[in-house]
């Protein structure tokens, strides 16, 4: 009988299609956690007071939380909205904290990527900063205007990574190409966080939770789209998917010992 696959905790995002409020996670992510990382996600709904997300943190081995086409709302780092800052979805922002915190918590893996590196950084209390291709000196991430998804998320970049990181020992190389389809950044870093990577224009593009024990990492990119054919974003989920078996055998381990 095959053996059990660790089990994540995905956040939905709200979409409104045919007069529904619908909890979705667009496949990309899905398919690379299932079929790289080799866990099961779980998409957990964004209903606010009635969903209490210990409950769900407590029966996972890990935590991967999505982009998304909204933006953390700049009222949760301490600045005031406007229409720069927009589309907002207020229940995904309280849904990724807590599953971010309390995933930091029970020191299980993370995996946060593109909204999800940002929700990381804000929930340890660093800002963000909008329309980052408007400033001085900096590239503009955002995505191609293709109707070709593929080439919407094709490899664009470089990034540098930090000498000595923990990335850098994960994808085995000093500087690896990626995609770029954003417009917001990090703007100042959170303490509890780490630069692992940056872009020419030195916009933060990977970071690691200081104080975990295991896998907690954030990236900018996408390295989920290309997750099966590109060597680094193969080589990131499966350091993922590792973390989150290991954690699964120690809990299980753990409940042995307690039997």
């Amino acid at each position: 009988m095959p053996s059990r696959r660790p089990l994540i905790a995905v956040p939905a995002d709200i979409r409104v299609f045919e007069n529904y409020h619908w909890h979705a996670t667009p496949d990309t992510y899905l398919k690379a956690a299932s079929a790289v990382a080799g866990v099961v996600p779980l998409i957990v709904p964004a209903l606010d007071a009635l969903l209490d997300p210990s409950d769900v943190l407590d029966r996972v081995d890990g935590v991967m939380t999505t982009g998304s086409a909204t933006n953390v709302h700049p009222a949760r780092y301490g600045v005031a909205a406007s229409a720069r800052h927009e589309p907002f979805d207020p229940a995904r922002d309280g849904l990724s904290t807590a599953l971010i915190c309390g995933a930091l918590a029970r020191d299980l893996p993370l995996l946060a990527i593109c909204r999800g590196h940002q929700e990381l950084n804000v929930a340890l209390g660093g800002s963000l900063a909008t329309e980052v291709q408007d400033e001085p000196g900096r590239m503009d991430h955002r995505a191609p205007t293709d109707p070709d998804q593929a080439a919407r998320f094709a490899l664009r970049h470089m990034v540098e990574l930090v000498p000595d990181g923990q990335l850098r020992g994960i994808v085995g190389t000093d500087a690896i190409r990626v995609n770029s389809l954003h417009r917001q950044a990090i703007d100042r870093l959170a303490d509890g966080l780490a630069v692992e990577a940056r872009a020419p224009d030195g916009t933060i593009e990977a970071v690691r939770v200081r104080a975990a024990r295991q896998f907690a990492f954030g990236f900018q990119w996408h390295p989920e789209y290309w997750a099966t054919s590109d060597a680094p974003s193969r080589s990131i989920f499966t350091a993922f998917g590792d973390a989150c078996r290991a954690r699964m055998d120690s809990a299980s381990r753990l409940e042995c010992a307690a039997e």
